[in-house]
């Protein structure tokens, strides 16, 4: 079969075009060359995390790599098909966990049984999403479109020691179903978690009690527990994520993470300020899960049609590897920086051994 050959100076050129493509190529069975890899990064090509959320696919999707090094600026991916079972990865330090399952999420729910994963690392890294938004508020939109999946947090882990554990379970589905959330209708309830980690317990409380106070002064209740854990041998940290569910189903989430020398009332503060700006786009889906909608979209079985709060370049990109490795094509309304409207046919896979 021919190589799908993939640019990873696309759109943002990061790391997203690189994760986007080996998943689509692991669910596709499309072998593909990425070039260019983070083209546009100061340190371009491969980091240690980068490989981590590869080789994990390459073991799920019984993957021949190439080019699988620290500074690579090319990969080759051939997938040969996907498998379920019992799966161990080690990120490595703080490297996000969060990422390695944006690498294998859309593959996953088409593969032949149950799928186990146990990954160690960084639970809560700054710039990628916590792991309680994935709990509460990926799971929860993918769970619309038929997808199943339970995430449980074992451990926390910060930079830069990171040690966090998270045991993900997925189900094999047969098809995924098209979503159509194009107005949020209410919210009443905004929901959330603030925790610390080695830190005085009240960092966890002051962070919950700061958002608590903006959220409820624009006029929403709020259900916001707080937890302070103590780990042998793990670094400190902090974090709070929040979600709101919509009249639509959907949930939209926002966060804020920790760090030395941020005072835990603008870590509440931060959060607070992102969820209300979300909400006030009238969008049933916040900027980050739109752009991680996009591969499962366009697999999915009839036309979805979702309306994001704010279109970024991670979504852009993100619809250009999908549409180059899949061979759909997607309609979007509205610029980037802008609420906007996106529509995509789904391919209708389907999970043969379902």
């Amino acid at each position: 079969m021919t190589k799908v050959r993939i640019d990873g100076s696309l759109g943002e050129g990061g790391g997203q075009v690189l994760r986007t493509s080996v998943a689509l190529s692991a669910l596709s069975k499309k072998p593909i060359e990425i070039f260019n890899i983070r083209a546009k990064r100061p340190n371009p090509g491969l980091r240690a995390q980068h490989m981590t959320g590869i080789n994990a696919l390459a073991e799920i999707a019984g993957a021949k790599v190439s080019g699988l090094h620290v500074g690579s600026t090319t990969v080759i991916f051939e997938p040969t098909g996907l498998r379920g079972g019992r799966y161990k990865f080690n990120v490595g330090t703080a490297g996000a966990i969060t990422l390695v399952l944006q690498t294998i999420m859309p593959a996953a729910p088409f593969s032949p049984e149950k799928m186990e994963l146990e990954i160690s690392g960084g639970t809560d890294v700054a710039w990628s999403p916590p792991i309680d938004y994935f709990l509460h508020v990926v799971l929860s939109n993918l769970s619309l479109m038929g997808y199943k999946a339970e995430i449980k947090i074992e451990r926390r882990g910060h930079y830069p020691k990171g040690g966090g554990l998270v045991k993900v379970f997925i189900m094999p589905v047969k098809k995924l179903r098209a979503v159509r959330l194009l107005e949020k209708g209410d919210v009443r309830v905004i929901e959330g978690v603030s925790h610390a980690v080695n830190l005085p317990a009240h960092v966890a409380e002051r962070q919950a009690k700061s958002a608590e106070s903006i959220l409820r002064k624009a006029g929403y209740d709020t259900e916001i527990r707080h937890e302070s854990l103590r780990e042998e041998g793990l670094g400190p940290g902090s974090g709070i994520v929040l979600w709101a569910r919509t009249e639509a189903g959907s949930v939209i989430g926002a966060d804020s993470l920790g760090e030395k020398g941020k005072p835990a009332e603008k870590v509440g503060e931060e959060a607070a300020s992102k969820i209300l700006e979300e909400l006030e786009s009238g969008a049933p889906i916040d900027r980050h899960m739109g752009d991680m909608m996009v591969p499962f979209i366009a697999v999915a079985e009839g036309r979805s049609e979702i309306k994001i709060s704010k279109l970024t370049m991670h979504f852009l990109t993100n619809i250009m590897v999908t549409e180059k490795i899949l061979e759909v094509k997607f309609q979007v309304e509205g610029q980037e920086g802008e609420t906007g409207v996106v529509r995509v046919d789904g391919l209708g896979l389907e999970n043969p051994y379902v």
